[in-house]
């Protein structure tokens, strides 16, 4: 019986509770035997200011997650070539790891662009898809991929937290304390991040 493992891909710059929550919910309430946090690596195309080097957004997912036995951070994409795609990263997975089997996690949102992934018919041809709810104002817009066969629609929290509202708030002095891991907040104080 192979494991079963969903990739949670992200920038999680920083990681919060609304993550930590989301792959919690995935692993506890589906088939998975465990998530991955894929910290997405830096673009070195593109420059953004607010983006932690790799390190940093590792090192907080790692801080984040401990203590959660089936929840682990990944630098998969980080050897790979930039930029890097999600059908290619899975080619590496496969070979790196052949007795697992690899699931997609993403939020509504991404659903209804996954037309425009490279080569999505490749992965919903190969992998499952978990996809949890998005709160999206003025949202009617259906993807396409509604009821595919592959795709399991997860009943999990709505969480309106976002990496850009928690940086813009320490940016402001304001105290996020309660979205962030006890420790992932330390970190972020002592660094002296977003400010």
């Amino acid at each position: 019986m192979k494991k079963k493992v969903g990739l949670y891909f992200g920038t999680f710059n920083p990681i919060h509770v609304g993550h930590l929550a989301i792959a919690n919910h995935m692993v506890e309430f589906t088939g998975l035997d465990e998530v991955w946090l894929v910290v997405t690596p830096h673009n070195p195309l593109k420059k953004k200011s607010t983006l932690l080097d790799n390190h940093h957004r590792l090192e907080m997912v790692y801080k984040a997650t401990e203590g959660y036995m089936k929840l682990k951070p990944s630098d998969i994409e980080f050897g790979l070539p930039q930029p890097n795609y999600t059908v290619n990263t899975l080619v590496h997975l496969k070979e790196k790891f052949p007795d697992y089997h690899f699931s997609l996690i993403m939020g509504e949102d991404n659903l209804r662009n996954f037309q425009k992934w490279k080569n999505h018919e490749i992965i919903l041809a190969k992998n499952n898809i978990y996809v949890y709810p998005r709160f999206e104002k003025n949202s009617t817009k259906k993807s396409a991929f509604e009821d595919h066969p592959k795709i399991t629609k997860v009943d999990a929290p709505i969480m309106e937290i976002s990496s850009t509202f928690i940086r813009n708030a320490i940016a402001e002095g304001k105290n996020i304390q309660p979205l962030l891991h006890s420790e992932v907040w330390k970190y972020i104080d002592l660094m002296n991040f977003y400010k």
